[in-house]
């Protein structure tokens, strides 16, 4: 039996999104675990891509959706998100033609179009078509079904996308229940899950329930690759990156420290495969972990300069990593020199790394942008919402934000003639943060024939989210314009 006000919904839903959002958008800006486009009946051949194919109005109505379907997917391949957009609403109406609304069918069709919203950002439009797509599922067989699991995980997509990671944690949560049920506590297809949860918890700002999120993901990978320690590396690797952005730095250099141990004992302690983990070990030690998650860790290297010079060794005596890889080692060390205001050593190493890449056409390309512009070098997360935005239940919207930063880059590669700006101008608190953050930034300055230079005129805009409700509570306080304050009227910092 149909469930009519469901299905009605669905229809709206459709008809809204049809005629709105005709902006393109570069699918290569926007990261999501969205890669699931399912066929929406039995492909077999695609039709009308055979020779002799017959003509189109001799296609049967099942057929003309798999050219469709054929056609839909070609262009997600290609990136012409705003045609397929269009194709999957076609595909969407045909397959509630031939198969009803409450089909299989209609439920992947549904799917596959809040798929090509998340990526255009329609993230309202894509929420409401994977429930859309959940419920028939439910309705159909029921919740506890693996066929859920596809749909959840884009719901948390763009639940995150769209500002809300307090709904995202309940929907990822959910979506490893299922995998539970179907396929046991320990499975490893979970971990993909698993590490969604743990960025929808680390936005909502649990950092203690992000760490045991990964606490998981690390048991489940340790068991799965238990008679493999190199098939560990890169669930290793993940797991170091989390407990960085997590603000674990001591937790993080024991896991790169263990991977480190790991190839030595494999491969050898001149492997370039050690390469990666002894950076990204030397980067770890500009942060100062404040959580003093393993006190045994702290206190036995002051720097990271040990472990950028042990790759620079290793990748100095391996002819055959990539240039690419050769000049990012080196130029990593020149960083750190710049971080510890050893000028002339960096000075040195630059002038060297802009030779190297002089050579080609190729290497040119690539010395443009590690050369010829300001690198970040030091830089911290920044808060996505207003303070206690992102855990409201109510309806109250989230609007967006911006924060502005003018400034320049010295040669040196420290900020000065700082200047920012919020929108709306009530948000202060948000200014001050990010003033804080890009005024303590490190930069890789810019170099010009070889030469550091000053760069001014950068721009950095950092978006946020918050309430209606947010912004009234301010303006009800009547603060006064953030210059009055001292914010940041022409401010510089050395």
């Amino acid at each position: 039996m149909i469930n009519k006000p469901k299905t009605a919904a669905m229809l709206v839903v459709m008809t809204a999104v049809a005629a709105a959002h005709a902006q393109q958008v570069d699918p290569e800006d926007e990261a999501s675990p969205l890669d699931q486009v399912v066929p929406v009946a039995e492909e077999g051949a695609e039709a009308g891509q055979e020779l002799g194919a017959p003509p189109i109005d001799e296609l049967s109505e099942e057929e003309r959706m798999l050219e469709e379907f054929a056609r839909y997917r070609r262009l997600i391949n290609e990136g012409a998100l705003d045609e397929a957009d269009t194709s999957a609403k076609r595909i969407v109406e045909m397959t509630i033609r031939i198969f009803g609304p409450q089909s299989h069918e209609t439920s992947k069709a549904l799917n596959n179009l809040a798929i090509v919203q998340h990526k255009n950002r329609q993230y309202e439009a894509a929420i409401q078509n994977f429930e859309t797509s959940i419920e028939i599922i439910e309705d159909i067989e029921d919740r506890l079904n693996n066929q859920l699991v596809n749909p959840l995980k884009g719901l948390g997509a763009s639940q995150l996308g769209a500002g809300r990671p307090d709904l995202a944690v309940r929907t990822f949560n959910r979506a490893t229940h299922i995998t539970h049920v179907n396929e046991g506590p320990h499975n490893i297809d979970q971990v993909e899950i698993l590490e969604s949860l743990a960025e929808s918890t680390l936005r909502v700002g649990d950092l203690k329930g992000a760490r045991d999120v990964l606490d998981r993901i690390h048991v489940l990978n340790v068991r799965h690759f238990e008679n493999n320690e190199l098939g560990l590396l890169p669930s290793l690797m993940r797991r170091a990156d989390w407990q960085h952005r997590a603000g674990y730095y001591n937790d993080e250099r024991a896991t790169y420290r263990r991977a480190i141990r790991i190839v030595e004992a494999k491969l050898g302690k001149d492997d370039p495969q050690l390469i990666l983990p002894l950076r990204k070990l030397g980067e770890s030690f500009y942060f100062i972990d404040l959580n003093h998650s393993s006190p045994q860790q702290q206190g036995l290297v002051a720097t990271g300069e040990i472990y950028f010079k042990r790759a620079v060794r290793i990748a100095e005596g391996n002819e055959d990593i990539h240039w690419t890889e050769y000049a990012e080692t080196k130029l990593d060390l020149a960083d750190y020199y710049i971080y510890v205001d050893a000028h002339n050593r960096a000075r040195r190493i630059y002038k060297e790394m802009w030779a190297y890449l002089s050579g080609d056409e190729e290497r040119l390309t690539a010395r443009t942008d590690m050369l010829e512009r300001p690198v970040v070098i030091i830089d911290d997360a920044l808060p996505t919402h207003v303070s206690g935005a992102a855990e409201k239940q109510a309806d109250d919207e989230l609007l967006q934000g911006t924060i502005r930063v003018d400034y320049t880059v010295s040669e040196r590669g420290r900020v000065r003639n700082l200047r920012t700006e919020a929108f709306p101008p009530e948000f202060t608190d948000m200014q001050r943060m990010v003033h804080r953050e890009i005024r303590t930034r490190v930069f890789r300055p810019m170099l010009v024939d070889g030469e550091l230079q000053e760069t001014g005129n950068q721009v950095f805009e950092h978006n946020f989210f918050y309430r209606k409700s947010d912004l009234d509570k301010l303006i009800q306080k009547n603060r006064p314009p953030a210059a009055e304050e001292g914010v940041a009227d022409n401010e510089t910092s050395t």
